[in-house]
């Protein structure tokens, strides 16, 4: 069992720590930058080249079935998702095999609508206090069910 980290704009980061060691779970840190980690023999940085996709690239070739993945990104959840890998977005919010198609498409239309509007639109709503509770607790239930699928 292991956690994979899209970094580079994860705020969780410090929530995924917390509860990776009170599961004793690995984690894995991937960014196009070196970031500081928490010196803990559980806890590992990958930088990989600034290349547009190469974290994203690494993310998706070492997802499994015993991995949980933190990602904000709806295609490297698509990715990761078709590995077997648990997805979790960094408010709590799991990816899953049934929802996927429906994020795409959202993100397609949003991506359309921005593209077309001569106002600005907002981007997603602030990071909330609920938001890291609502992670804390998914990430928690995500470990455990892989535990107890052993």
């Amino acid at each position: 069992m292991e956690i994979l980290v899209d970094a580079d704009a994860c705020p969780v980061k410090e929530e995924v720590y917390k509860v990776a060691l009170r599961h004793a779970a690995p984690v894995t840190v991937i960014a196009n930058a070196p970031i500081r980690i928490p010196q803990h023999e559980l806890i590992k940085r990958v930088t990989v080249n600034d290349h547009y996709d190469a974290a994203d690239d690494y993310v998706a070739e070492h997802a499994h079935s015993r991995a949980v993945v933190i990602t904000a990104d709806i295609l490297l959840a698509e990715r990761c998702l078709k590995n077997d890998a648990v997805v979790l977005g960094p408010k709590g919010d799991p990816f899953t095999k049934d929802s996927i198609g429906g994020a795409i498409a959202a993100r397609a239309l949003m991506a359309d609508l921005r593209a077309g509007a001569e106002s600005t639109m907002g981007g997603p709503a602030p990071f909330q206090k609920a938001d890291r509770s609502r992670f804390l607790q998914a990430l928690d239930v995500a470990l455990v069910r892989l535990k107890r699928a052993g």
